[in-house]
């Protein structure tokens, strides 16, 4: 018991100087819209520090010790029904340690040794630097040939949503092994190029590793307030500062104070306008189970909206025919809530197409804290859904 002990604390100061003993996950489950108005009452009040990870019903809510019973009381008697998935989360963070969970100069010196092995196939291009100026490295697969038609991928751009930056580790080394192998990548690849951020939020994912594992926007300082990040995923001109942002520096989807004033966004979207050939955006979250298209700030239904219905649910089937992750699929809206500021109702609105947004594993059991042993076959299922995508762009070009 003495040396568990003694394990755990040695755990709990090199893996993450913010503690989370006692902190619980609730799921509260609404049983209508009124019952949901009051839920989100709760997150206007700061002093609860209350984290939601999930807003699609059921709600999820990571909940600090010290706000338990007040959210509890509150949630009783307005009869709404809850029950905890995660009763201590330090717990989680004792038993799933990092391993296999790569940090960030372990990633960029992955990115390197894939370039410097592949010089025919890699490239790496720096788009920006962050706010505390850390390089934006993209990965360029390529066969050859200028500005041809290009597929974007990102992950991370929500910095405790490890499984994604994991799960784009494992893509960028699936596209090495398997061109000239897997007949329809082979064939994107000889047309198309394949662009893949594997960490859009280097300063997030860095203080993830060194202060909080639940840290989610960047790291830019918000003058005038005490609280420090912008949502990456917010900042976007598409609505910016609608429903489904705050205005709140001290909120987890604060939208920033313009749109694009994070460079960590500008980079991306001068990137993509710079290149002007850009046909498939895919971008990479977690956690919920879910493959989305536009819009999110909008309830009016996209032009394209029967075509990316019908590639969300081929690329859906392609990824359950692996282990049979059941996923959901539509619109932001119509599926999970409205969401003002993101970065596929951007993309779509500036003409590339096919823009989606995954949500992968899992659904809630535990959520951000996903275990190590789950991210290869998440990205592998992941792959079929995203090679599904891009095969559909591939063979319809506009």
């Amino acid at each position: 018991m003495k040396t568990f002990s003694v394990f755990a604390a040695l755990l709990v100061a090199v893996f993450s100087k913010e503690v989370f003993h006692g902190h619980q996950v609730l799921r509260i489950v609404p049983k209508d819209d009124v019952q949901m108005s009051l839920i989100k009452l709760l997150e206007d009040i700061l002093e609860l520090e209350l984290d939601f990870w999930r807003w699609v019903a059921p709600v999820d809510v990571r909940v600090p010790s010290h706000s338990l019973q007040a959210v509890m009381t509150y949630l009783e008697s307005h009869n709404i029904k809850y029950f905890p998935v995660i009763k201590d989360l330090q717990v989680l963070f004792i038993f799933w340690v990092r391993v296999n969970f790569l940090s960030f100069s372990q990633i960029y010196s992955f990115q390197d040794m894939l370039v410097a092995e592949n010089p025919k196939l890699v490239s790496k291009i720096v788009i920006g630097q962050s706010y505390e100026r850390r390089p934006l490295n993209v990965l360029k697969f390529s066969t050859g040939g200028s500005n041809r038609p290009a597929i974007w991928i990102d992950t991370g751009i929500h910095a405790r949503e490890w499984v994604t930056q994991a799960s784009g580790v494992w893509f960028a080394k699936k596209i090495v092994t398997d061109y000239g192998k897997d007949q329809s990548l082979t064939a994107i690849l000889n047309r198309m190029d394949i662009f893949l951020e594997i960490v859009v939020n280097p300063d997030g994912y860095q203080y993830t590793h060194t202060r909080d594992r639940m840290w989610r926007k960047n790291r830019r300082p918000n003058r005038g307030s005490r609280c420090v990040g912008v949502d990456l995923n917010r900042n976007w001109n598409a609505g910016f500062g609608g429903q489904g942002s705050s205005r709140d520096p001290c909120s987890n989807i604060y939208h920033g104070a313009r749109a694009h004033s994070e460079p960590e966004v500008t980079s991306i979207v001068n990137f993509l306008r710079s290149h002007g050939n850009i046909k498939a955006f895919i971008a990479i979250h977690s956690y919920s189970q879910m493959l989305l298209y536009p819009y999110g700030y909008t309830r009016v239904p996209a032009k394209d909206d029967a075509e990316l219905k019908q590639v969300a649910q081929k690329a859906v089937t392609a990824l359950t025919s692996l282990y049979g992750t059941p996923y959901r699929y539509g619109s932001i809206i119509s599926t999970i809530y409205q969401s003002s500021g993101g970065s596929i109702d951007w993309t779509y609105n500036q003409g590339i197409k096919y823009s989606y947004t995954f949500e992968l594993r899992d659904t809630g059991i535990f959520g951000f804290i996903l275990p190590a042993n789950q991210i290869i076959p998440t990205a592998n299922e992941t792959w079929l859904a995203l090679k599904s995508i891009m095969d559909h762009t591939f063979k319809n070009p506009y």
